[in-house]
């Protein structure tokens, strides 16, 4: 049982459901403290448990999978956490990849046929196979594989945006005011910007994460004749498009800033004070920007690493820290 949950990362998929869940709060808080009577919970937060299970299966199934084709390579990169072969059988591996991605996909069958939509079926398929072919083959390519796996991250909160779209819930008729949260969260919430924003950030942060362990792994990945994008193009242009990936979301939210600063009059203190948590995102992508703009060794990039991760804590505190402020 231990090895079994070291497989599947219970960490990684508790940040999954978490994930999910700050989004779905974030709505329905916001809806009762406006008395909008656009969500009809009636059914709805069972439906959306199935969804958080089925989509934390996937995850725990690719992690599954992907352990079970990188043997070779983890028993040079991480032997110290070396779960296939060690603790249990390639066997056992995927075993548990298929019996997560059945249960899962059983579980979207159930929802398509609830809502009388076709969504669920078709994310959670692209999911599985994604998973599968990035694992077998696209692992092993520059960039493809990184943008997969980044893809499929930002898919996690499009994906709750697609739960409430069926629902019918993200209708918002904004009512734009000099309150400084109510501004900013109907400018956010209208048509799922929220959602939107939230898988840009994921993208990119996780699409830096990908390389910057691709840059930790190129020793075992070398052995096993992988051609990753270090390995292909070298440490200095991998550090480059990191670089360039970590000052996305602080341009972004910059011009966003700007653009959005002019059209209200909230104070400069009281919209910092709604984006701590943001600006705490942000200030962690900035740290790890300069550690891997001056790293050398893989010990500095593994801190690269987890500053980015720290990030995207961050990002998902944000709709929590945005209901207690506000409510």
């Amino acid at each position: 049982m231990k090895g079994i949950l070291k497989l599947v990362r219970p960490l990684n998929l508790v940040i999954i459901a978490f994930t999910m869940y700050s989004i779905r709060y974030f709505l329905v808080v916001y809806e009762t403290v406006n008395n909008r009577q656009l969500i009809n919970l009636n059914g709805e937060g069972f439906d959306f448990f199935l969804l958080v299970i089925s989509t934390v299966l996937i995850a725990a199934a690719g992690n599954a999978i992907n352990d079970y084709f990188d043997v070779k390579a983890d028993r040079i990169n991480r032997p110290n956490e070396l779960v296939v072969g060690k603790l249990i059988s390639r066997r056992t591996a995927i075993l548990v990849h298929w019996i997560c991605n059945l249960l899962a996909f059983g579980i979207a069958l159930i929802l398509s046929a609830r809502n009388q939509t076709f969504w669920y079926v078709f994310i959670h398929l692209l999911s599985i196979n994604a998973l599968w072919v990035y694992s077998l083959y696209l692992q092993k390519k520059p960039l493809i594989g990184n943008f997969i796996i980044a893809g499929l991250t930002a898919l996690v909160p499009i994906l709750c945006g697609v739960h409430f779209y069926v629902q019918q819930t993200l209708i918002w008729q904004t009512d734009i005011n000099n309150d400084v949260f109510r501004y900013w969260l109907d400018l956010l919430i209208e048509d799922g910007e929220f959602v939107w924003l939230l898988a840009f950030f994921a993208f990119v942060n996780n699409f830096a994460r990908e390389i910057i362990k691709d840059i930790e792994d190129i020793k075992g990945d070398k052995e096993m004749s992988m051609q990753t994008f270090p390995i292909a193009y070298g440490q200095r242009t991998s550090k480059m498009v990191i670089s360039l990936l970590l000052g996305l979301p602080i341009l972004f939210f910059g011009i966003i800033f700007i653009i959005h600063d002019g059209k209200n009059e909230l104070s400069v203190v009281s919209q910092i004070a709604l984006f701590i948590p943001v600006i705490l995102s942000l200030i962690c992508d900035l740290v790890a920007f300069f550690i891997v703009l001056y790293a050398h060794k893989r010990d500095s990039f593994k801190k690269a690493d987890r500053f980015v991760k720290l990030a995207m804590i961050f990002g998902i505190l944000t709709p929590f820290y945005w209901m207690i402020a506000w409510v």
